[in-house]
């Protein structure tokens, strides 16, 4: 597998999360398993099976589509997209998280090829080893550029923990259903070590023109 087919797979599985703009609370939205922040080499192998299995087993789109829909639930902490497509809504791209989405795209990649297509070893390892973990926020807003130099905290009790890093925020898309008229999103890396992988946290989002937007989420429920 080349360096630019497991950079595509990183990518994969990637869901948008939404962000009112203006003062907004939301709990969160998670599955029942806990942040792993240390993975061996075998629950890794476990976390790429537990995402080849149920795409191996889908054959047409719409099943195709159901499997990275409910993948999409499992990090996610926030608004449900259904009910809510434009509450506030992140996705925690965890090293199960990216594991399980290189198993859907192995899975997919065998199908297309017609041969087993597994990630090598030393790329699972770079995940392993991650030191950070990414987030994935979307606002809404009323303005093409409202996102810009957005910034985030991780508030856990009395402790607020910075970003190790924020990207830039995308320019804002037009927002087809009701709400803010455009839609923004950015990532930001957490380090692992300044963090509780348990806790109950909030993740506060502040924007240049004075809005915040909080998003709750109990790490104990995410994996």
């Amino acid at each position: 597998m080349s360096v630019r087919s497991v950079s595509r797979l990183a990518q994969v599985g990637r869901v948008a999360a939404f962000s009112v703009a203006g003062l907004v609370t939301v709990f969160g939205f998670q599955s029942v398993l806990a942040i792993d922040v240390k993975v061996s080499m075998e629950e890794a192998q476990k976390a790429l099976e537990a995402g080849r299995a149920p795409m191996e087993k889908a054959n047409t789109p719409e099943e195709v589509k159901k499997v990275l829909q409910q993948a999409s639930m499992v990090t996610r902490v926030g608004a449900h997209p259904e009910k809510d497509p434009c509450g506030a809504t992140a996705i925690l791209r965890t090293k199960r998280y990216r594991l399980e989405a290189f198993g859907r795209q192995e899975a997919a990649e065998s199908k297309k090829r017609k041969v087993d297509v597994r990630m090598p070893d030393e790329f699972i390892k770079k995940v392993v080893d991650m030191p950070n973990m990414e987030i994935e926020v979307q606002l809404c807003g009323d303005d093409e550029y409202f996102a810009e130099g957005a910034l985030i905290e991780l508030q856990q009790g009395s402790k607020r923990i910075k970003p190790i890093d924020i990207g830039k925020a995308e320019r804002g898309r037009k927002n087809e259903g009701s709400g803010p008229i455009y839609r923004s999103r950015f990532t930001a890396l957490f380090a692992y070590e300044t963090f509780d992988p348990t806790a109950a946290s909030t993740f506060v989002i502040n924007l240049q023109e004075g809005s915040e937007a909080r998003i709750a989420a109990d790490f104990s429920k995410v994996k």
